[in-house]
């Protein structure tokens, strides 16, 4: 079993039904709730040096992505954080975010940014074992963030560790 990181560009053609398969997964959890504002993405965004769009690839299969693209001019936006179905729950979500996080550190970002929908406890779990900070309450039902004046989007920070630029 062989399995590598590999940078692909954001429009790569053996990413389009991975990504249509998250969409539809994300329809799947919240129907069109987030449809009204659906986001443009520009695959210029996802291009080094400022982006970056990673799989990880096993026996040259794609078993996980993740992206950052620029928030500001010193934090990272984490997006597209995606696991094969059945190999869900081996840590390869955790494996591609430390990845992340290290390429944006050598990148020069500072902190990290992301979001998660208030129906994905399992990214809400992942995110907080991995020390990022929650800017929502823990303590309320997430449902909650779903009702004005909340987007429901629950928003997550962690401020990057220097030493991840020497260790690459």
């Amino acid at each position: 079993m062989r399995e590598r990181f590999r940078d692909v560009p954001m429009n790569a053609p053996e990413l389009h039904p991975i990504i249509e398969g998250l969409f539809g997964e994300y329809a799947a959890r919240y129907g069109d709730y987030f449809a009204k504002d659906a986001e443009v993405e520009l695959n210029e965004w996802y291009l080094p040096p400022q982006g970056l769009f990673l799989v990880l690839e096993r026996d040259g299969e794609i078993i996980a992505t993740g992206a950052y693209k620029p928030f500001d001019a010193q934090t990272a936006e984490i997006k597209r954080i995606w696991t094969q179905r059945t190999l869900r729950q081996q840590g390869l979500a955790g494996r591609m975010m430390q990845a992340l996080e290290q390429r944006a550190s050598l990148a020069g970002y500072r902190r990290i940014f992301l979001t998660t929908g208030f129906r994905q406890p399992e990214a809400v779990k992942l995110y907080l074992s991995l020390g990022y900070e929650a800017h929502f309450d823990l303590h309320r039902d997430p449902e909650e963030y779903s009702l004005p004046p909340y987007d429901g989007r629950l928003r997550f920070t962690k401020t990057l560790d220097v030493a991840l630029r020497h260790s690459a």
